[in-house]
């Protein structure tokens, strides 16, 4: 056994040969204004400044979705309201404020890479889809497209500059252009999470009278669920997670259009509403969906 390791059997360490002292001392004098040190130091910046983009950017998507909530709870109320034009254009005022938030995020990604911070404006871009889509619908029984809905998201704004010369226009305009495009996934999800609020204008307009509209839902759904079909489980998983509640709300548009049709006439039409809520919970206990 040597001299070094003793009788205890542990080397000694290196370091151990020096007192914490003279460590501290050695940290404490390291020159700040070495290579080394002011790499480090633009790391931290550029961390801290992406970190604190990353926070603004979930605050707006946050916005985005409570004001793409209270849209869509607008637009239910388009069956039972006596002026339907005025709740079109109230949502519309609403969508509009919502573009607003979106065209701050689209300020905030200038010169990134949108897709750093995607995961922070996904879920509000899938609620906007979902209530621009939903009023869209409204209007005109369709589906609105993916570049449809981009069009809408370009933003133009002119700062004007006073020029030192005093032959030309006292003023010019610079326009600035902002966009922020909708991924296909986020449209994707946001059509996926319209079906349930269609499912929910079904009940609602039955219980209002309305027997034509759960049929002609009925038929869109089912064209919406074709097409997911051909993506299958070869999109991405968030996708073809939706597609099992997809097809529950399909089921509960078709169980209500069948009620209408073999039972329509037994039931007095202020009833029917009631039937198809009950309905639709047993699907749901049968499924096991909370």
């Amino acid at each position: 056994m040597s001299g070094k390791e003793g009788s205890g059997g542990f080397r000694k360490r290196k370091h151990d040969n020096f007192p914490h002292g003279q460590r501290r001392e050695e940290k404490e004098n390291a020159n700040p204004s070495s290579a080394l040190m002011t790499s480090f130091k633009s790391f931290q910046l550029e961390l801290d400044t992406r970190h604190d983009k990353y926070e603004r950017l979930v605050k707006l998507s946050r916005d985005i979705t409570i004001e793409s909530k209270r849209t869509i709870f607008l637009l239910h109320r388009f069956t039972s309201a006596p002026n339907g034009e005025e709740i079109l254009k109230e949502s519309e005022v609403k969508l509009d404020a919502v573009r607003q938030k979106i065209k701050q995020v689209a300020q905030e990604l200038i010169g990134e890479d949108m897709y750093q911070f995607h995961r922070a404006i996904s879920p509000g871009l899938q609620e906007y889809v979902e209530a621009v889509s939903f009023q869209y619908f409204i209007k005109t029984r369709s589906l609105i497209s993916v570049e449809e809905i981009n069009k809408q998201l370009i933003f133009t704004a002119e700062d004007r500059e006073e020029t030192t010369n005093t032959t030309s226009n006292s003023r010019d305009k610079q326009p600035h252009t902002w966009s922020l495009k909708v991924t296909p996934v986020d449209y994707l999800l946001g059509v996926a999470d319209l079906t349930g609020e269609l499912m929910r204008l079904c009940i609602s307009s039955v219980g209002n009278g309305d027997i034509d509209t759960p049929f002609e839902l009925s038929q869109f759904l089912r064209q919406i669920y074709d097409g997911f079909t051909f993506i299958g489980n070869t999109g991405p998983y968030e996708v073809s997670k939706k597609l099992y509640t997809l097809k529950q709300s399909l089921a509960k548009v078709e169980n209500a259009c069948y009620t209408l049709k073999v039972r329509g006439s037994e039931i007095p039409k202020h009833m029917l509403a009631d039937v198809f809520s009950t309905k639709t919970e047993l699907i749901d206990q049968d499924e096991g969906l909370p």
